[in-house]
């Protein structure tokens, strides 16, 4: 009998295999609230650095500035999602190539506001 062989114990029929999905909507909630926190301190540092009122709203530590509110609102956005998404998707099975391509373009979205070359273009400075 050749290695790679299967025999019929080792098979499962397609009809059990799909009937067994483990529910994948607890990771799926933990990817995709990180990318939104990821966007969230993008977006809110842009903010900040374009409006003084709300950047001295932001400044709850006057040594680092705006920056100590930017970080801890995001980080306040990132777990209210995650809690919101883990509630909702707990027991379901979410598509994870739609969550992951979500998830991956708010990162980048994120990163891409937080690189002060462009958030200069934005805020026309």
């Amino acid at each position: 009998m050749p290695l790679n062989s299967r025999t019929a114990e080792q098979e499962t029929p397609p009809a059990q295999a799909s009937e067994e999905t483990i529910p994948n909507g607890a990771a799926a909630a933990a990817i995709l609230s990180a990318g939104a926190g990821a966007c969230a301190l993008g977006i809110l540092s842009v903010v900040a650095d374009g409006s003084k009122t709300i950047g001295q709203w932001l400044g709850f530590y006057r040594p680092s500035g705006p920056l100590s509110g930017v970080t801890t609102v995001a980080v306040l956005i990132w777990l209210a999602v995650w809690f919101v998404l883990s509630k909702v998707w707990r027991s379901k099975s979410v598509n994870l190539a739609k969550t992951n391509a979500l998830a991956y373009f708010l990162l980048a979205c994120g990163l891409l506001l937080t690189f002060p070359p462009f958030a200069d273009l934005l805020l026309r400075k």
